[in-house]
């Protein structure tokens, strides 16, 4: 049909691709080893998913039928006594906390309850793909300020990545409603330092300004490297609130429960927004992650606590990724959290085929369709005026079987048989 009246929106028009459906689909399609998309190959934690079994095989009734549309009342209750000495503070789970349909739906109901049209939305770069979209579906205006690389060399890490002050501070102004935030970073993996997350807390504070925490990979950080949450900086918590994910801190990613914790005035809006749109979540499921979490508190501080044992898991994985990219003559990055790396991959090809389309994605096909191997391009995660500067690296997950990394350091190592 021609009609304009059956043409996209114009608030969304120009987000019509997805990286995730795009390469996700070439992956099938050329049966390639998958270091691409984010959850695990492997299977996620027994405990875990036996609450999930004994909530669906429970007598009481209620477990099959909607729940509360704000939070199924004992996974907020869970979450409160989690988070509480986390934050340092008194948390009302009935008013200050909000459970959506994954780290997705809580961003979408906090950006959509916030947001007025013309209202200026700071994001730092690289950023989730999704921010981007759904600040435009709320009319408001992406201003972009990236994370610039301070360090070169064969291997460098993510805390070289850095905010130029003076640029962020530039950025602020009487429009500006929101700032984003992802520690630790998805596709870089930084864990912000206190001393960084200072400086966005006092621009916040001198303009008014909302942070949007985005915290789902807060239990996976390395080396030491301590998650610091902005909410917990002076007079910070009455103006941000955190987003966290079931599918990050259980690696049950297809159970999609996500939770946005901060201030009765803040979540309010974000509630608002969730009740119009998805109202509630599955319960079986919110039921679920409610005992795990149970479960979890219970073992915090002891070698079987999950939230702390997956990161322990995760770092032989991350260094053996690492030292194997070194190995072929890529560049990583070395992560200090998440469960991604970049890397520089200019020193392995030198001629792609021609195409409008950015280095990266063009590259990530070629060695998909070519040498059966899927990655990321990281120019997703970026503005047009930004994507230069990371068009020669890719991002690959580690949260994978051995055997799975195995596979893919094979196909590296006889990347030129």
């Amino acid at each position: 049909m021609t009609s304009k009246k059956f043409e996209i929106a114009k608030r969304i028009q120009g987000t019509e691709k997805n990286v995730w459906v795009d390469i996700s689909k070439l992956a099938v399609q050329q049966k390639s080893v998958n270091l691409g998309q984010g959850f695990p190959d492997f299977m996620a934690p027994e405990h875990v998913v036996q609450c999930l079994k004994d909530a669906v095989c429970s007598d009481t009734p209620g477990v099959h039928q909607y729940t509360r549309s704000f939070g199924h009342p004992r996974l907020v209750s869970a979450l409160a006594q989690l988070y509480e000495p986390i934050f340092g503070r008194q948390i009302d789970p009935m008013t200050e906390i909000l459970i959506s349909i994954g780290g997705y739906g809580s961003l979408f109901s906090i950006i959509q309850g916030l947001v007025n049209p013309g209202d200026e939305v700071i994001i730092i770069e690289p950023f989730f793909d999704c921010y981007m979209p759904m600040v435009k579906a709320a009319c408001g205006v992406p201003v972009f300020v990236p994370l610039r690389p301070t360090a070169a060399g064969q291997v460098t890490s993510s805390a070289d990545w850095k905010l130029d002050e003076s640029e962020l501070s530039s950025k602020f102004n009487s429009k500006t409603k929101l700032i984003i935030l992802n520690t630790p970073n998805n596709p870089l993996g930084k864990v912000f330092k206190k001393e960084e997350l200072q400086v966005i807390s006092d621009l916040c504070k001198k303009h008014d300004v909302v942070c949007i925490a985005d915290e789902v990979y807060e239990w996976m950080t390395y080396d030491d490297n301590r998650h610091v949450r902005i909410a917990t900086l002076p007079d910070m918590w009455e103006r941000t609130v955190t987003i966290g994910s079931a599918g990050k801190t259980f690696s049950v990613t297809g159970w999609k429960l996500g939770w946005t914790i901060g201030p009765k005035h803040l979540v309010h809006c974000a509630q608002i927004m969730h009740q119009n749109c998805a109202y509630t979540c599955p319960t079986p499921m919110q039921e679920a992650v409610a005992r795990g979490l149970e479960v979890e508190i219970s073992r915090l501080g002891t070698p079987e606590s999950y939230l702390t044992s997956l990161a322990k898991e995760l770092q032989p994985k991350r260094d053996y990724l690492a030292s194997v990219l070194a190995e072929v003559g890529m560049k990583p990055v070395v992560p200090q959290g998440g469960y991604f790396m970049m890397a520089d991959y200019s020193n392995l090809v030198s001629d792609l085929p021609e195409s409008d389309e950015a280095k990266d994605f063009r590259f990530v096909k070629w060695m998909t369709i070519n040498k059966k191997l899927t990655v990321i391009p990281p120019t997703a995660f970026y503005s047009k005026e930004h994507e230069h500067m990371v068009d020669n690296y890719v991002r690959f997950c580690f949260i994978k079987k051995d055997s799975t990394l195995q596979q893919a350091a094979q196909i590296l190592k006889h990347w030129n048989d």
